[in-house]
């Protein structure tokens, strides 16, 4: 009896269809990697310092966020003033016996919030003139380039000072002072962000959404705004420095917010309390310190992102992003990709 075996051999049918999901699964995989390789360009490398910066801007942050929820009242008066730290005082008392500790964890929470705010305001504004008027181009961004000019040419101390002076103290509070800081610090930011977007907007895919008849509100939103991400993340860490020093310096002169509490205030009581004659480090040093160790995390952070958004920086980058590849090479046994060549978020090779 013969077996008659069936034909195994594939048909051109099921040739077509494999080639097909060959092609659609390599075109998946292609689109995968340069995605996260676009996403991993936005990323500053991760170094010894930038770490440092989170680590101090995390502990800083908890500090204020819980620390107002672990202390007692702030405003307590006691009998027990210009009290060194203790068991039951860890950072000591001032002058009327009031709880430094406390007073810091409320303290660092106002400064955190005025950070914040004026952060996102000067972010906003600096987008709004800078983007916007250098996309629509023409009159529009001579108005807003104008605009830019006038704020940017006024001292912007003076005019804190001065604004912070004409406002009254029982209206001068948190958001008066958010406010007034937010408007004399977005000039220098929406200038740098006008160049670099004149520079995107002349792109091939940016000319190629228009040509598609794309709306201006998304072309801006999807093709120029993730291009920024680095640069708006580097004026935001930058606005929030300024804003939490500034506010230290307004409220030392007396010009703070007058119903909130703030790193600033404790500095400014503490020199009306002549804590420094007294010798009371406990009661300035603190709040120096953690502006001090606030203001070095930011400035670690935005040095980190100056990697990204520098171009002087690139070849620092590439050359550790070439030694960890070594590194993990030399752990897994492989070979390190020796080309470095980086493509923008379009995949133009750059």
């Amino acid at each position: 009896m013969t077996n008659i075996q069936e034909d195994t051999e594939p048909t051109v049918g099921a040739l077509a269809e494999e080639t097909a999901g060959a092609s659609t699964r390599s075109i998946a995989t292609a689109r995968s990697a340069r995605r996260t390789g676009g996403v991993r360009r936005f990323l500053p490398t991760m170094t010894p310092w930038l770490v440092t910066g989170i680590v101090l801007i995390v502990g800083v942050t908890l500090f204020g966020l819980l620390g107002p929820l672990l202390v007692g009242d702030p405003n307590a008066i006691r009998d027990s003033g210009m009290q060194p730290p203790s068991g039951d005082n860890l950072l000591g008392t001032t002058q009327t016996g009031q709880d430094v500790l406390a007073q810091l964890a409320y303290a660092t929470r106002g400064s955190l919030q005025i950070g914040l705010i004026v952060g996102v305001l000067a972010t906003v504004l600096s987008a709004f003139f800078g983007i916007l008027g250098a996309y629509l181009g023409g009159i529009m961004d001579e108005a807003f380039s104008l605009f830019s000019n006038v704020f940017l040419v006024i001292p912007g101390l003076p005019l804190v000072i001065v604004i912070s002076g004409l406002v009254p103290q029982e209206a001068r509070g948190l958001w008066t002072i958010a406010i007034v800081l937010a408007i004399t610090s977005w000039a220098g930011s929406a200038r740098v962000l006008r160049a670099q977007t004149m520079s995107i907007r002349n792109r091939d895919y940016v000319s190629a959404a228009r040509v598609a008849g794309e709306r201006p509100w998304r072309v801006i939103a999807v093709e120029i705004l993730p291009n920024l991400l680095p640069v708006l993340a580097s004026q935001f860490v930058f606005a929030v420095i300024a804003a939490i020093l500034g506010e230290a310096g307004l409220s030392f002169l007396g010009l703070g917010a007058s119903n909130s509490s703030t790193l600033g205030t404790m500095l400014f009581y503490a020199q009306n309390g002549f804590a420094l004659a007294q010798g009371a480090w406990w009661w300035f040093v603190p709040p120096g310190l953690l502006i001090a160790l606030l203001g070095m995390g930011l400035s670690l952070v935005n040095f980190s992102i100056d990697e990204v958004i520098n171009p002087r920086l690139a070849n620092v980058r590439a050359q550790r992003r070439r030694e960890r590849r070594a590194r993990r090479a030399a752990r897994t046994g492989g070979t390190a990709r020796l080309d470095d060549t980086t493509t923008d978020r379009k995949g133009v090779a750059s």
